[in-house]
């Protein structure tokens, strides 16, 4: 006899993979339940992470005019004095946006949200506890673990919300400081960092290995951080952390080389760990890494209990917002038998630093790894007329060409709309297409876009010609 369930898919989590995951199951014609802990819809995505730091940046960058100081100067302010308030007042607007989307979006779909912390009782069970109460046990057919994750807090590390911060606080201070020491030159590190150096605090990024970033293309690295030092970021690569301690009210990094930094405030930013250590998971048979993180079957995100699917932050690498969405998708037509073509192989990551780094597909690095001919072209914000219109002295894209087949192997872009421009690439890399198509492609005039032509052409004087190559279309590659 077939056993009958509340649902026929409970989502554990409402972030981008939960809610990607939940809409679909519910546009399938499947009943559905999403359990969320916090009082509101989005998770991590909405609250702490991704929305809150971008708005953040988009905020400063505003407010301070960063975007004209090429013109008028590095003094120039849009605002003489920005406050934590005016920071703050955007950051509501936003975030109230997002969650009542995600509400109508649920309502709409037909989609049942219950707020409370989830815990398996069984493989198909789960307990709903609210106000340290069990509030209510539900069932169902397939469930998605979309949990997301919350930083990694070493016990050394004297976290008190005020003064020694994780990530996810720094979108509720108290007050702007003066100086900021970030521990670790990472995604999030280096968002936090640029962003607070745009509002002329003095920061000090304190990195264990030799660079930060480690995973993008070494050339884009350079420049970015060349810009960094030009207004004044300081940076000590290859220095560990021994410890910090707390004097008269301001955080002191005590580093194993012998060096100290005093700052006003100290963002320790070591990772992330999955949140999944309040689910139970004993009671379904899974077990977590030590990090909290579950594995999948990448093609199906199925755990090892076949019925029960981990999507999102949670299952690690690429922890990215739009391959969580994706994966959500994924998950909720295999749970239900529909087929979906595979992913495609290549996906952007975005770096919402100041300025913004964007790269898909092979770096340099990788391509003399692997022994691959290679050539780079190159072009510059400042070479294209929208970027001189727009006063940019810096910013850059990179393309890296194989030399026998001519077929495109990476694009990594550092500047103004790299996350916007690096979809251009995205697309070219996913269609197996050639450095040509830049070439021979129009794009709008005048546009940062064009950028990949400059770059096309930068490389074509430099690769070999093979027979029936034609001469340069254009006098812009010199």
């Amino acid at each position: 006899m077939t056993e009958t369930y509340d649902y026929d898919l409970v989502v554990i989590g409402s972030g981008p993979s939960g809610r990607r995951a939940g809409v679909q199951a519910a546009k399938l014609g499947r009943s559905v339940l999403i359990i969320e802990k916090n009082t509101r819809v989005g998770g991590v995505c909405v609250h702490t992470g991704t929305i809150p730091s971008k708005t953040l940046r988009e905020t400063v960058l505003n407010l301070t005019g960063w975007r004209e100081q090429a013109f008028y100067g590095r003094a120039y302010r849009a605002r003489k004095d920005i406050t934590i308030a005016d920071l703050n007042s955007r950051l509501r607007k936003t975030l109230d946006y997002e969650v009542d989307m995600l509400d109508h979006q649920f309502a709409r779909n037909g989609i049942a949200v219950v707020h409370g912390t989830a815990r398996f009782v069984d493989p198909h069970h789960i307990t709903i506890t609210m106000d340290n109460r069990v509030a209510r046990t539900v069932s169902g057919d397939r469930i998605i673990i979309a949990v997301g994750t919350r930083p990694h807090r070493p016990a050394n590390v004297p976290f008190d919300g005020t003064v020694v911060l994780d990530s996810d606080e720094m979108t509720s201070l108290a007050r702007l400081p003066r100086s900021l020491t970030v521990i670790g030159g990472g995604v999030i590190g280096i968002e936090y960092a640029t962003i607070f150096s745009a509002l002329d605090v003095q920061v000090s990024v304190v990195e264990a290995r030799d660079s930060i970033l480690g995973f993008v293309d070494r050339g884009i690295i350079v420049d970015f951080m060349h810009q960094l030092c030009d207004r004044g970021m300081r940076f000590r690569l290859g220095s560990r952390l021994d410890s910090i301690t707390v004097a008269d009210g301001q955080p002191v990094a005590l580093l194993a080389d012998g060096g100290q930094i005093r700052s006003d405030i100290l963002l320790y930013t070591g990772g992330r760990s999955g949140a999944t250590d309040q689910l139970g998971l004993d009671a379904c048979g899974l077990r977590a890494d030590s990090r909290g993180r579950l594995q999948v079957d990448p093609k199906t995100f199925q755990t090892g209990v076949a019925h029960i699917y981990a999507t999102g932050d949670v299952i690690g690498f690429p922890s990215l917002a739009s391959t969580s969405l994706e994966q959500g998708r994924i998950a909720a037509c295999h749970a239900f038998g529909q087929t979906v073509p595979p992913a495609p192989e290549f996906f952007p990551y975005g770096i919402y630093s100041v300025p913004e780094i964007s790269t898909v597909g092979m770096t340099e690095e990788q391509a003399k790894e692997k022994s691959i001919p290679y050539e780079c072209g190159i072009a510059r914000f400042r070479e294209t007329s929208r970027g001189h219109i727009a006063g940019m002295h810096s910013g850059m894209l990179k393309l890296v060409i194989s030399l026998e087949t001519h077929r495109l192997l990476g694009v990594h872009i550092v500047g103004e709309s790299a996350t916007e421009l690096i979809h251009i690439g995205q697309a070219v890399l996913n269609f197996g297409g050639t450095f040509d198509y830049f070439i021979d492609a129009t794009f709008n005039y005048p546009t940062l876009a064009e950028a990949y032509k400059i770059a096309a052409l930068d490389a074509w004087n430099r690769i070999p010609r093979r027979r029936g190559d034609v001469e340069s279309p254009s006098p812009v590659a010199t």
